[in-house]
């Protein structure tokens, strides 16, 4: 891996000229901007995946939406359409994309989702179409052409973005200057009572103001049957991934069940073979209490795929995460505050 990695410096090192000079060309202005005419947030961060985006996006839709009207925009990645697409009750991942269904399965009727890979078409539609007071724009922090009121930057605890390199030797979609675009910055992913040294340690060393520097970590939920009902107790688990770090949650389930782990690509679109083979794998388990579990975003792509036979057949599962934010009181005054500012 470490020759690997030395082989693709160079390609990092041209990644990053490019990249950086098309932000420059954006701060110059000679890229145009669209400067979206209501208020706006993006969420996003430095690196490829694996941050923790969508928990922290549902979070802010679920406290805005109480007294905004607010529309999620997402690129809608992994599915098989094409332009503007308004996610509704008969929406597929395969359709809409596996994050956006999850949004409107958490949220709806309450917030809006919309799935548009140009920015700009999709809030210049939703803006003309949905009338919001408000849009949240997942995984938008790259995306130049449109400029947003307000930037979360995210930033995985794990894997900071001061110890990271360019792609294709590290995972950074940009040089670690592009921080400054961001308002704030939220480390997610931390362990529980993270010491006060050690986050002052960390907002030194990412150059922002302790203050501007929050700190989350997940929380898992229930285990939810594929019908949306609890399972109160189970024995070993084979644990089922499409998602880019699976380690935190193998680790959560690995302090209390005996764990096996089967992973796919991020975004995996499951196929028939696939199901079988975990089933076939499934079937080797000696555990006569075991359950197959899977994970809130992968469920959205698999419930289309696992027929009701099989689901009488196996033990399917999943469990849903949300985050919990320190100083969280602080952390949404100060976004109602943004948005409710003339």
């Amino acid at each position: 891996m470490g020759n690997l990695r030395k082989f693709l410096v160079p390609f990092s090192f041209l990644y990053g000229v490019i990249t950086f000079v098309r932000n420059k060309f954006f701060d110059w202005g000679i890229n145009s901007t669209y400067d979206i005419p209501v208020k706006s947030i993006i969420v996003g961060n430095l690196s490829v995946g694996g941050t923790g985006k969508t928990p922290h996006v549902a979070f802010l839709a679920t406290f805005l939406s109480k007294t905004k009207k607010t529309t999620i925009l997402s690129r809608g990645y992994g599915r098989k359409t094409k332009g503007y697409f308004q996610v509704n009750p008969t929406s597929t991942a395969s359709t809409v994309g596996d994050e956006p269904l999850q949004y409107f399965t958490q949220l709806a009727p309450d917030v809006s989702v919309v799935v548009c890979a140009s920015r700009t078409e999709g809030v210049q539609k939703i803006i003309s179409e949905i009338q919001p007071e408000i849009i949240l724009l997942d995984d938008a922090f790259q995306h130049r052409k449109v400029k947003a009121g307000y930037s979360i930057l995210l930033m995985d605890y794990n894997k900071p973005f001061y110890k990271d390199c360019m792609l294709p030797a590290g995972d950074l979609r940009e040089y670690t200057s592009g921080k400054k675009r961001a308002d704030r910055l939220i480390v997610t992913k931390c362990p529980e009572d993270l010491s006060i040294d050690i986050k002052k340690n960390i907002c030194l060393k990412t150059g922002f103001l302790d203050a501007h520097v929050y700190f989350s970590n997940i929380v898992y939920g229930n285990v939810l049957n594929f019908d949306n009902q609890f399972v109160n107790s189970f024995g070993g688990v084979l644990l089922v991934t499409g998602i880019a770090n699976p380690f935190p949650l193998y680790n959560h389930i690995k302090e209390t069940n005996k764990v096996e782990l089967v992973t796919f690509p991020d975004h995996h679109a499951f196929s028939v073979m696939d199901i079988q083979k975990i089933h076939t794998k499934f079937d080797l388990l000696e555990d006569p209490n075991a359950v197959i579990l899977t994970t809130e975003k992968d469920f959205m792509r698999l419930k289309s795929i696992v027929t009701k036979n099989e689901l009488e057949r196996y033990p399917w599962c999943y469990i849903p995460i949300r985050i919990s934010l320190d100083r969280e009181e602080e952390f949404v005054q100060e976004i109602i505050h943004y948005v409710n500012t003339i």
